[in-house]
């Protein structure tokens, strides 16, 4: 491991419990930072489809295909932040 003594990447641990309740707060709302952006680049890479009008006329395609996209976007977010 190149980096396994190096005081910067030595894993990081709460040593109480609002330690703990804050880095799960930071970590959220990292998370949903994340999912937000990773929606607006799909909504910037797909000028053709309108997503937020067709989900208003309940087009059923567009509902599963970005349920599918941000749950993508939250497996890989959440193996980012976890490590």
């Amino acid at each position: 491991m190149l980096f396994a003594n190096d005081p910067v990447f030595l894993p990081w641990h709460a040593q109480t419990f609002e330690m703990s309740l804050g880095a799960a707060s930071a970590f959220g709302l990292l998370g949903i930072a994340l999912l937000v952006i990773g929606f607006k680049i799909f909504e910037l890479v797909t000028p053709r489809v309108d997503l937020e009008k067709e989900l208003a006329e309940k087009n059923m395609a567009v509902g599963v295909v970005v349920g599918a996209l941000l749950i993508g976007i939250a497996l890989i977010v959440s193996r980012a932040i976890a490590g």
